[in-house]
């Protein structure tokens, strides 16, 4: 098994490069994906931010508000730290559980928004950076997301620097292109990837 580590900053493409990946036969265990999971109505992870951040951050049919917590935690470093205690150890459980069923020969990616900001590199083979230039991830962000410029702003701020995501990257995948570019450049990599798994 190859264990992978795909990150990229805000508007990148990272979940574009993932869906790729996926659609060529690797095993995605998406941490977005996850962390909403583990906040969903009925779950323990809903009752720990419901009783850390206060009712306010639900919904009237009682789903997370995601727009309202993210207002809270965007703003606040020390809010954002407490709301990814909380969600962090759950996603690594989820993670782990679904590694755990791939088979031997797999290509397992790990698609982690957060990979440079926690340190968690060396937990992997292999780190692929998905990088896109601050510009083009900016009009990403406000012309297909509709979030106004300092808000996406505020949203990269947040974020490790593309510097920091560039010194940890093993293979990094530009994407300030069109689609076609990146598709091509995404099957360069998986078929690297497939030489090492069989290697």
């Amino acid at each position: 098994m190859l264990s992978v580590g795909l990150t990229g900053g805000i508007g990148a493409g990272k979940s574009e490069v993932s869906r790729l990946l996926a659609s060529y036969g690797a095993v995605v265990v998406d941490s977005d994906k996850i962390a909403r999971e583990v906040v969903e109505p009925g779950t323990p992870g809903l009752a720990a931010v419901v009783a850390e951040f206060g009712p306010g951050v639900l919904t009237p049919e009682g789903a997370l508000d995601r727009p309202a917590l993210g207002a809270i935690v965007f703003a606040d470093p020390g809010r954002l730290a407490a709301l990814n205690a909380i969600v962090h150890p759950l996603v690594r459980e989820r993670s782990a559980q679904l590694e755990a069923a791939a088979g031997p020969d797999a290509v397992l990616v790990h698609d982690v928004p957060l990979l440079a900001e926690n340190g968690l590199a060396p937990l992997y083979d292999l780190v692929i950076v998905v990088d896109a230039s601050t510009e083009t991830r900016l009009d990403r962000l406000v012309g297909l997301r509709g979030m106004t410029p300092d808000e996406a702003r505020a949203r990269m701020a947040a974020q490790a620097t593309r510097e920091a995501r560039l010194a940890i990257a093993d293979v990094v995948i530009e994407n300030d292109g069109s689609r076609g570019e990146l598709e091509a450049r995404v099957r360069g990599v998986w078929a690297g990837l497939l030489e090492r798994v069989g290697g």
